[in-house]
């Protein structure tokens, strides 16, 4: 619990000097934020680590603790985009949603879960990397939206000060969706190549949905390389696509652990 309580009061200051420092517009020139989101970040893998060696079986995979680590991946994927430009302006969500969903994995309790080899521990690990990717893409996109859209109504906010340019904003989202894209890709291969009956393990309605989302992804990725889409097009594409994606894991292993109560 004290490192649980810890992570989550760092994670709580890290925003905070966040917030002081985007409202001075010094968020690039002093990232004081740095020093209490690292160890925050570090304390956070390192409860995964601890309940890993307590509990029977492998790593714990279940629902809550897919969500802590998506979160852990979030907050790690902000402090190497924030730390060298505006984009840090996201801790201001990142972290204090990692704390939360770090004390709530701690809250739920652990369940023992299946020994993985390392075929499958690859393809659920790259399933988090990707999720986490593009739920900061997911983020990016919605500060997107919000900015276009304080623009063209001329409502010059202080908050905007603490974005980047809009061109500048918009081409970060297209390298971290290409990234995720690239993620979840090699996450369906492994999943084709290492998953070996997928309806004896429930998954095939999770295929389904990811796929859906990247295919989504890729016709947004063709549309912007061939058609140039931009924008509040590119904000709609990319947030269907997220919520597909949050859909087939996230939604489907609700069902399957919470509501039914079955583990995988």
């Amino acid at each position: 619990m004290l490192i649980v309580l810890i992570a989550a009061l760092l994670y709580l200051a890290a925003s905070a000097l966040l917030v002081r420092a985007l409202g001075r517009d010094d968020a690039v020139g002093s990232p004081t934020w740095l020093w209490p989101a690292l160890p925050a970040m570090l304390l956070h893998g390192g409860y995964h680590v601890l309940v890993a060696m307590r509990t029977t079986g492998g790593p714990d995979m279940h629902f809550f603790a897919a969500l802590s680590l998506v979160g852990l991946g979030m907050a790690w994927l902000t402090s190497l985009v924030g730390a060298r430009g505006r984009m840090s302006a996201l801790g201001v969500v990142v972290f204090p949603l990692a704390a939360l969903l770090l004390a709530v994995y701690h809250g739920y309790g652990h369940e023992p879960s299946k020994v993985l080899g390392w075929r499958l521990a690859s393809h659920a690990w790259l399933a988090l990397l990707a999720y986490a990717t593009l739920s900061i893409a997911a983020l990016l996109a919605i500060m997107l939206w919000l900015q276009e859209r304080a623009l063209r109504r001329r409502e010059f906010r202080p908050w905007l000060r603490a974005l980047p340019p809009l061109a500048d904003l918009e081409a970060l989202l297209f390298r971290v969706i290409t990234v995720g894209f690239a993620l979840l890709t090699l996450t369906l291969v492994t999943g084709v190549l290492f998953v070996d009956d997928l309806l004896a393990q429930k998954l095939v309605h999770k295929t389904v949905l990811s796929v859906l989302s990247w295919i989504v992804f890729g016709v947004l990725l063709i549309g912007r390389r061939r058609y140039g889409w931009r924008g509040v097009k590119a904000v709609h594409w990319t947030l269907s696509a997220m919520l597909l994606l949050l859909l087939a894991f996230f939604g489907s292993q609700f069902v399957i652990e919470l509501v039914f109560g079955h583990t995988r």
